[in-house]
């Protein structure tokens, strides 16, 4: 474990390009000298991420644990049911244009369309802000600057015809750990293929002075023949713990620059140039 956090830190000293997922683990695995996005970089992106590098991404954690599934005790997700698997073959079967017509061809995250549950992170701004009262729990999420509101006064949930993106959260102490219980998914959480029935169940124990155990269970019998926990550990931000509004992008400059650019390269593929 120790040689493989050193070779990464060797290689992922800043210069290399952005390394997310799992490709700092799997580098460090094959005791790469160099990197670039993709590890066989697309046609459409033929030098990696350019000057999007490392630099911009946290530092990446090593321990014994081959995955962070930890019920199956495989580690491995449960099976998908036949409907799971219809939704996820009807999902790869859309066909997206090659250039987006609209705000609509581009992806959420271009899109700012707001943070996501479970909190599993991102390769950046994965802050979050926990914030406790007498009766709720707040948790600013960092990544598109969504809070969680969260009461725990025993109200019951919302009624089943009104959704939220992030859902429906309702919590509980059980002894020294907080237990969320999210229901009311607007629409598929598309997470590892969930669809709005999920029921989330998260569970927040502080095992340690600077460690948060995170836990989740994903229980969705239209997705998964079983449902299946993971566990992530989380620990303080270094230095004031202030986190900064996430503006995604000003003005929405981005999704007006990319549909620009798809308008001069589809010029340019019909032979109109600039």
């Amino acid at each position: 474990m120790a040689t493989l956090a050193r070779r990464a830190a060797e290689l992922f000293n800043g210069e290399t390009d952005a390394a997310f997922g799992e490709s700092v683990f799997r580098a460090a695995l094959a005791d790469r000298t160099d990197y670039q996005s993709g590890d066989g970089v697309t046609e459409e992106n033929p030098q990696g991420t350019g000057n999007y590098n490392q630099f911009w991404l946290i530092d990446r954690w090593f321990d014994n644990r081959t995955s962070l599934i930890e019920d199956p005790p495989d580690g491995r997700l449960p099976e998908m049911t036949d409907e799971g698997k219809r939704r996820a073959e009807a999902r790869a079967a859309v066909e997206r244009p090659r250039f987006p017509r609209g705000p609509e061809d581009l992806g959420a995250g271009l899109r700012c369309s707001g943070g996501r549950v479970p909190m599993t992170g991102r390769g950046y701004n994965s802050n979050f802000q926990i914030v406790q009262s007498a009766d709720s729990v707040a948790i600013l999420m960092e990544m598109m600057h969504d809070a969680r509101v969260i009461p725990t006064d025993g109200r019951p949930h919302l009624p089943a015809g009104i959704r939220k993106d992030l859902g429906d959260s309702r919590g509980r102490w059980d002894g020294d750990s907080l237990v969320v219980e999210t229901t009311n998914f607007k629409r598929d959480a598309n997470f590892s293929g969930a669809s709005s029935n999920l029921r989330l169940v998260e569970r927040f124990t502080r095992v340690a002075e600077d460690l948060l155990q995170y836990e989740f269970t994903m229980d969705d019998p239209t997705t998964w023949t079983r449902p299946w926990t993971a566990r992530i550990f989380m620990r303080p931000a270094p230095g004031t713990g202030r986190i900064y509004e996430f503006a995604c992008h000003e003005g929405n400059y981005a999704i007006e620059n990319t549909l620009r650019g798809a308008r001069l390269q589809e010029a340019a593929e019909a032979g109109g140039g600039r």
